[in-house]
């Protein structure tokens, strides 16, 4: 597995943002490797549920700042992060129940729900508080 690269590519060119997105690539830099090394079953779930808390956190932060900014398009954005969020949840909540641990194909479904959000709807927010920020 290759890692994801964070370059100008996933920049929405709020420093804010791309802080929070920089530390969401990290992640799962570190779990796609913990996968791929097959590192502990319990380390694998430490880092997914890790991800997941600061992709909450994350959505949360973009949320305040769409409200602050009256972002017109913050009802369908919010959407997706409730979409997102419960398709990671329930991924995870399927391995539990099956009781086998993330792997290759998971990591592939993981990296697209990231970089799909960020390349999405993020870029028209950044380039919306690009506009109304000083």
């Amino acid at each position: 597995m290759k890692d994801l690269i964070w370059d100008n590519t996933l920049s929405v060119q709020v420093e804010e943002i791309d802080q929070d997105h920089q530390r969401l690539v990290e992640l799962f830099n570190l779990l796609a490797h913990a996968v791929e090394t097959g590192d502990a079953a319990d380390y694998i779930d430490a880092l997914l549920e890790e991800l997941i808390a600061c992709t909450v956190w994350h959505f949360r932060h973009e949320e305040r700042l769409m409200v602050r900014h009256a972002y017109p398009g913050l009802d369908e954005h919010r959407a997706e992060h409730e979409e997102l969020v419960a398709s990671v949840k329930a991924l995870q909540e399927q391995r539990r129940g099956e009781g086998k641990g993330i792997g290759t194909a998971d990591i592939e479904f993981l990296e697209h729900w990231l970089t799909g959000h960020i390349l999405g709807l993020d870029m028209d927010l950044g380039a919306f508080l690009v506009d109304v920020t000083p």
